[in-house]
């Protein structure tokens, strides 16, 4: 067993193996079938402008993800737009942080250990999810590896100057990517205590932080002008909290297993502060106002990772005196029976029907139910994104509600024309097609605008064609001769 354990750090690059495996998860079903969801086409929207239209956006919204926007602009510059380009970015993101994981798990608690844990990052339903989107979520989850790592190796007594300078750029770029990533600062503090780091640790690690810190203050600052942009996140609800709490348990159990290690600088110090205080974190926060996404500290889960390795690393520990040459199997054997138990989770991640909503979808039905002279309404204005994605599928539908694009207003739906003058344009058209959210997923609609145009549509038209499909609802409407 020893010998085949030295020949594997030795001879294989230990790391690319869960990396490989996260890449071959991530490519799997890369297009979910060629759907895109809202969250998915605004960062399409948004990443199709030029960067003079992207700067004017994030005055007005969205500023959180500037960095990003501009980030997915480049890449859709140099490989055009595409699902393939949306999301491979978060797929290389996601392979990163595993690889990062089984790093710090073979350093600190032993080869399988770190295999275990980089392995189980790619299988966890939330990261799979995540692996497939065109959001930054990933990509923050991958500096998080990449700063914790760094700050391993500052643990460990290897760190030079150049290593706390990638540790500073590492947590600003998670930072800018989405500010909540700092509370791994909350974490890795948690972890030099634990581990009783050396002064010269400290004031390293002090000074890094704040660099960090202080660069992405601007944009903390100037994001709670659009704290509206959060305003639908609902209340934190008991119910809401029983996810964390399993997590939670697993990790502790993980944690307990591997703190019997002689070792100040354990797995447990890194893995379980890096679980549990970013959940517990934002637990508190969405006290004070609601901001309860898992999304948001989706970097969490490389803690819940490496004490699952834990878990798994002491299940190969037990097996080794009675049964050296089968324990090398318990990783591979714990791995399968994961992946077969979580196939049918897998397989749901990787449809349409795991977004609330689909714009290229719909895209083919306006296509087929357009007709000439033929207006076009969007309820609410949000639902235009799909006119944004698929632009040709809209060709010869006169938007009679935009009084300004998206690009030229600055915003992600454009700027629409109020009640009365959309009475007066409505009420001269013969046949509208309306836009909105299939039932099961629409909310109550709110803004006086798009009550005017539900209420016209209904006293003043007839509604001749309808059909739904993966979120989405697309209806003509024709005038009533009758009406008045």
């Amino acid at each position: 067993m020893a010998s085949r354990t030295v020949f594997l750090r030795r001879h294989v690059p230990v790391w690319l193996i869960p990396m490989l495996w996260t890449l071959a998860l991530g490519v799997w079903g890369l297009s979910r079938q060629d759907s895109v969801w809202r969250d998915e086409a605004a960062t399409w929207n948004v990443a199709q402008r030029s960067t003079a239209e992207i700067w004017h956006l994030l005055g007005n919204v969205d500023v959180v993800h500037g960095c990003y926007y501009l980030l997915m602009h480049v890449l859709f510059e140099l490989f055009g737009p595409g699902t393939t380009t949306l999301r491979l970015p978060s797929v290389v993101a996601t392979a990163v942080a595993a690889a990062c994981i089984t790093v710090i798990g073979q350093r600190l608690a032993g080869v399988w250990t770190g295999l275990a844990g980089g392995l189980a990052f790619g299988l966890l339903p939330a990261v799979q999810f995540y692996l497939q989107e065109g959001r930054p979520y990933a990509l923050v989850a991958a500096g998080a590896g990449v700063s914790t790592l760094l700050l391993v190796t500052a643990l460990q007594g290897r760190a030079r100057a150049v290593h706390w300078a990638a540790y500073s750029g590492a947590v600003l770029a998670c930072g800018l990517l989405n500010w909540f990533s700092l509370m791994i600062l909350a974490a890795h503090l948690a972890t030099l205590v634990w581990s009783r780091a050396a002064r010269p640790v400290w004031i390293r690690w002090t000074a890094a932080s704040l660099t960090a810190v202080v660069c992405v203050s601007p944009l903390i600052l100037f994001s709670r002008s659009q704290s509206a942009q959060v305003s639908w996140i609902p209340p934190l609800t008991w119910h809401m909290l029983i996810g964390p709490a399993v997590l939670l348990a697993i990790g502790a159990v993980g944690a307990l297993l591997d703190h019997q290690r002689a070792s100040r600088m354990s797995l447990a110090a890194v893995g379980l502060p890096l679980l549990a205080v970013p959940q517990l974190g934002l637990i508190g926060l969405s006290l004070i106002q609601p901001l309860f996404l898992d999304r948001y500290i989706l970097f969490s889960l490389l803690g819940l990772s490496l004490l699952i390795g834990a878990i798994i690393g002491r299940m190969v520990e037990a097996a080794t005196p009675r049964f050296p040459r089968a324990s090398v199997w318990v990783v591979p054997l714990v791995v399968v029976v994961a992946a077969t138990a979580l196939l049918p989770q897998s397989l749901a991640k990787r449809s349409p029907e795991s977004r609330v909503d689909d714009v290229l979808a719909i895209a083919a039905d306006v296509q087929r139910m357009k007709e000439p002279g033929t207006a076009v309404l969007f309820v609410p204005s949000a639902r235009r994104d799909a006119k944004s994605v698929s632009p040709g599928a809209f060709t010869g539908l006169r938007d009679i509600a935009l009084k300004q694009t998206p690009q030229r207003s600055a915003t992600l739906k454009g700027e629409e024309a109020g009640p009365r003058e959309l009475r007066r344009t409505m009420l001269s058209q013969q046949r509208i097609m309306l836009l909105t959210d299939a039932p099961a997923v629409a909310k109550p609609v709110t803004a006086q605008r798009d009550k005017t145009k539900l209420s016209l549509l209904k006293h003043y038209f007839t509604a001749v064609a309808d059909k739904q499909v993966r979120g989405r609802r697309v209806t003509v409407y024709e005038r009533n001769t009758s009406a008045r």
